[in-house]
């Protein structure tokens, strides 16, 4: 009840409009003004610029500059495993998919079909297989970043709500990570399909793709579609930047049934970061066992 009465606010809140705004003061290039505003939002964040490529906050011209950074060589070094974590974040739920419903807290619970903006024949690949939900609080670094080896087959772009992802409201607004705006990322791989949703949110001015660049805005209101095939052909390896966020949010990962075994050091919660080890491939993982 706690939870639901704190996102009260959200559903009256203009958060398009807002969203809208930060997205522009993001890209303008204030020249002071920019330098203090990403001050302010290091302090407040906690937010380690010593693991920056570039540290020096003065040196950034926009604050969509800043948050986009990249990383020092070496910072993020990859685990030996199948599957690598995407992000810097926290783990916000994973496990089995139950026939075609994601567990999002408790009481809550979405289908994949939703999820993917109503494809019943896509969705129906996931069915009685793997999720993960991971959460990118705004003093983390927000590239992502490939889980294994695939190759880019659709991108499917859903128009929706702009809530906040955090946990409160992941608790308290039903069908979250389905019911805002999302980028759906369909990959084959060697162990099947899987899936990368970028969940969207209110004040993340912009997702963005290492093929295709920034997604929205514009956001016309409609479902769009890419496809990826003959001389489109898209193919990232394992480690590979394939997306960014402008400030913090969400991503979803599927996986079919069989595919992948998770860490069973992870759990809801936990602080987790790019490279670390995500899980292994399911065959390998019951061979080893």
């Amino acid at each position: 009840m706690f939870d639901r009465l704190a996102v009260l606010p959200q559903y009256l809140l203009p958060k398009q409009a807002l969203t809208i705004l930060a997205g522009k003061f993001a890209s303008t290039e204030a020249g002071e003004m920019t330098t203090r505003v990403i001050r302010w939002f290091v302090g407040r964040y906690n937010v380690n610029m010593d693991e920056a490529a570039n540290p020096d906050i003065a040196s950034y011209k926009s604050f969509n500059e800043f948050f986009t950074r990249p990383l020092k060589d070496g910072a993020r070094p990859q685990a030996a495993a199948g599957f690598l974590c995407p992000v810097d974040g926290a783990i916000s739920q994973f496990g089995a998919i139950e026939r075609d419903q994601i567990f999002q807290a408790k009481g809550h619970s979405y289908s994949t079909t939703a999820l993917v903006g109503g494809d019943r024949e896509l969705a129906a690949r996931f069915n009685n297989g793997s999720f993960a939900t991971l959460y990118l609080s705004p003093r983390d670094y927000h590239r992502i970043h490939m889980p294994c080896d695939g190759r880019l087959t659709r991108m499917i772009y859903v128009p929706g709500a702009l809530f906040s992802v955090n946990p409160t409201t992941a608790r308290g607004v039903p069908g979250l990570f389905a019911r805002n705006e999302r980028l759906v990322c369909v990959f084959d791989t060697a162990s099947g399909p899987f899936i990368m949703t970028l969940v969207g949110a209110t004040i993340v001015g912009s997702m963005a793709t290492v093929w295709q660049g920034v997604i929205n805005p514009p956001r016309p209101g409609v479902v769009r579609e890419w496809r990826y095939d003959g001389e489109a052909t898209v193919n990232l390896k394992k480690g590979d930047e394939m997306g960014r966020f402008l400030l913090g949010s969400t991503v979803v990962m599927l996986f079919p049934k069989d595919s992948i075994a998770f860490n069973a050091d992870w759990a809801p919660t936990r602080a987790i970061r790019m490279g670390e080890a995500m899980g292994e491939k399911f065959m390998a993982q019951t061979k080893a066992g």
